[in-house]
This record gives C-alpha cells, sequence and structure tokens, in this order.
C-alpha cells in the first residue's frame, strides 16, 4: 500500500470548495454572461467602427473576431474577445477585451508591421488628446504580458510624454490599455460593453487619419 502524502492530501477550506457544488454551477452562470457582455460589447464595437475613417492594415476585414475562454493564465480563468482583429504575416491589428477572473478587466490595442510608423506619429502629434484618459502603455517585451503597475505598464499622462517616446522609439510593436477593477460599478452594472466602447473612442486620435 503507498503512503500518503500530506502535499496530495485536501485541507479542510478545499475539501468544502470541492464539495459546493453551487460553486462550480456559479462559474457557469458567471462565464454565460460574461460572453454574453462581450458579446454585446462586439456589436457595439462593429457599430463605432462602421461610422469611422480607421488607417487599418490593407485587407482588414470589419468582419473577423475571435472569442476565446480559457482557465489557466498563470492559474485564473479568462475570457476574451479580438475585435476588430487583424493578424496576417507580420501584421497585428487587434482591439482585446478580457476578463481576468482574479486580477481585472482589460481593454488594449495591440499593433504591429506597417501601421505603426503612423499611429507612433499620430501618437505624439496628438499626444494630449490621449493622455489623461486612463489608458497605459505596456513595457512588457510580450504583447501578452497582461499584468500592470510598476515595470509592466506606464500610464499615459500629460507630464510622461518624454518617457513614453523613450519606450516606443525602439520599438516595431506597442500595446495601449485600459484596466478595470473586477468590483467597479461597470461591471455591477453590466456596463462592460460601455466601458469597452469608451476605450476603443478614446483611441480614435491614434487610429485616425
Amino acid at each position: 500500500m503507498v503512503p500518503s502524502s500530506p502535499a496530495r492530501s485536501l485541507t479542510p477550506a478545499e475539501l468544502a470548495l470541492v464539495a459546493d457544488g453551487e460553486l462550480f454551477r456559479a462559474k457557469e452562470r458567471i462565464i454565460l454572461k460574461v460572453q454574453e457582455l462581450l458579446t454585446d460589447l462586439q456589436s457595439g464595437l462593429q457599430e463605432d467602427l462602421s461610422r469611422s475613417a480607421l488607417l487599418l492594415p490593407s485587407e482588414f476585414d470589419s468582419a473577423k473576431r475571435q472569442v476565446v475562454k480559457g482557465e489557466r493564465l498563470e492559474q485564473c480563468p479568462y475570457q476574451y474577445l479580438d475585435y476588430p482583429k487583424h493578424f496576417l504575416g507580420d501584421d497585428k491589428f487587434t482591439f482585446r477585451s478580457m476578463c481576468w477572473w482574479g486580477h481585472h478587466l482589460v481593454f488594449a490595442l495591440i499593433v504591429e508591421g506597417g501601421q505603426v510608423k503612423q499611429y507612433k506619429k499620430n501618437f505624439f502629434d496628438r499626444f494630449h488628446q490621449l493622455a489623461g484618459q486612463g489608458l497605459e502603455l505596456s513595457l512588457a517585451p510580450t504583447f501578452w504580458e497582461w499584468k500592470r503597475g510598476e515595470g509592466y505598464t506606464l500610464p499615459i499622462t500629460h507630464d510622461r510624454k518624454a518617457q513614453l517616446a523613450a519606450v516606443l522609439s525602439g520599438r516595431a510593436w506597442f500595446k495601449i490599455a485600459r484596466f478595470v477593477p473586477l468590483d467597479s460599478p461597470a461591471m455591477r452594472e453590466g456596463r462592460l460593453a460601455e466601458v469597452g466602447r469608451e476605450t476603443f473612442r478614446s483611441l480614435l486620435p491614434l487610429l485616425t487619419q
């Protein structure tokens, strides 16, 4: 008989969670509600997109989107919508709206490739339209880092233009994000779609001619 290992034994708190069937039913309800909120956001963004003349990659298709549900982003579930979305070769352009359980909501514009030079020019030409909108520039070495704070993001504020210029100068891509606490009034009131659309609109100075 193989002796039991204390490391493999469930604690009383863990056993209570496993035995609580409502926990798992609640999780499924939340997943469906977040999915519906992301669907509402996609519809709203599609409407906004149709009303805006944006600088978009060639072969951009406004019908393309991606909805993803996962379980293990740093051990936590996540759900996200990529819309608008364009991934073709070296060109990347997407607005990702993600609910990262245990962390935050994040709405992020990710761009790489042929449009980056013009977007950077717009960033500095229209800097004071973008600054002070609750947006943050990613400092991470990869698109796929979703934490915020010191070492991860730099707030886009009116007094940081020189710092932001130094970060962007050597990059062929960038990510600008807005983070919203999961316990915010927006989530309690079911306004994820509204906040996502507001964030996308705050980025229009970057994306328009």
